[in-house]
């Protein structure tokens, strides 16, 4: 028996729709299906009603659901302490964070903060494919700190009385597709022409929700060839001439210098975002605290790789922190600015 039969089980039970739990588990409905009867065998008994529509749990399956959330919180009950246990001991600070962060940002950002402090030990918490998931982390205690794209449009569900962050930077995420032999976009958004290839996000990643209200706002046709939660798999996509798409600007900066890449619209087109790292705001480890400390003091407001680029006005999904008059003077300048 495998601990993700039983997931996938607590996942169907809840929304009895083998589709929806597919996506929601990261696996294709084949997968899915193939491993809820593996469970069913390995128990000797039929969970789910499939001769309707939408499916039904069985009797069976209402008496065993509350024994399979039982043994998952278990489980995740004791690797956390485990962790815990080990992490206090080593100092290991562990983060939450993006995909496309994790590749461009976050290098550059540990090797400031050394500068700084001296060695400093991390660790990824596992990486999910929804912007959610990975902000989960955070609010569950599974992680010191959160690494994130944050804009007004997307909103991050994290309890501003029990979160704070600081403003690292910004990033744009920029539409591009492959250049002709004349230099220009392969696949450019002309609202007025035929629908261009579209390279999707899919609908749970922060950019995906970005382009949602982008395309809510300015209708504009086009048509989804591909889809990928990843900035770095639409990226492998683009280069190979299948459509365009939006990414992070940061991903692509040899990409636009050489001219293997144009952008694919022009600049209105452009997606913005601020760069956050969150924290509990309750007093942590010794060694998050230090961390803390380190960025609050001593951090630019840019990406240490990347030219400062305005940003749209300071959000309020959590408490900003500020820690000197010129920290407080650069929040204020910022919140003047209009949003894009």
């Amino acid at each position: 028996m495998e601990l993700k039969w039983l997931e996938d089980f607590v996942s169907l039970s809840t929304t009895l729709s083998f589709s929806r739990s597919a996506r929601e588990r990261n696996v294709t409905q084949s997968a899915l299906s193939r491993r809820i009867r593996q469970l069913e065998s390995w128990l000797g008994l039929s969970l789910f009603d499939r001769s309707s529509y939408p499916i039904g749990i069985t009797e069976e399956g209402k008496i065993f659901l509350p024994r399979a959330r039982e043994i998952l919180k278990l489980v995740q009950t004791s690797r956390q302490e485990a962790r815990q246990q080990h992490e206090d001991t080593a100092e290991v600070l562990v983060f939450a964070t993006l995909n496309t962060l994790s590749l461009t940002y976050f290098p550059g950002f540990i090797r400031r903060i050394e500068e700084r402090l001296g060695s400093v030990k991390t660790r990824f918490c596992d990486q999910y494919s929804s912007y959610d998931g990975n902000v989960a982390v955070l609010n569950q205690g599974e992680c010191d700190f959160l690494l994130t794209y944050a804009h007004e449009t997307v909103p991050l569900l994290l309890d501003p009385a029990r979160f704070i962050y600081r403003r690292l930077g910004s990033e744009r995420a920029i539409p591009v597709s492959i250049a002709g032999a004349d230099g220009r976009p392969v696949h450019a958004l002309r609202p007025t022409r035929e629908p261009v290839r579209m390279l999707s996000y899919g609908s749970c990643s922060f950019f995906a929700r970005r382009l949602a209200k982008l395309f809510a706002d300015r209708p504009a046709p086009h048509v989804t060839v591909y889809e990928n939660p990843m900035s770095v798999g639409l990226k492998a996509m683009v280069l190979a001439g299948r459509g365009m798409a939006w990414i992070p600007e940061s991903l692509i900066t040899e990409e636009l210098r050489s001219g293997v890449l144009v952008p694919a619209a022009d600049p209105s087109w452009e997606l913005t975002a601020e760069i956050r790292l969150y924290r509990a705001a309750s007093p942590s480890r010794h060694g998050a605290e230090l961390f803390w400390a380190a960025v609050d003091e001593n951090m630019p407001l840019s990406a240490p790789d990347a030219p400062v680029r305005p940003m749209p006005g300071r959000l309020s999904y959590a408490r900003p922190v500020a820690t000197n008059a010129g920290d407080r003077k650069l929040r204020l300048a910022a919140a003047s600015m209009p949003a894009s």
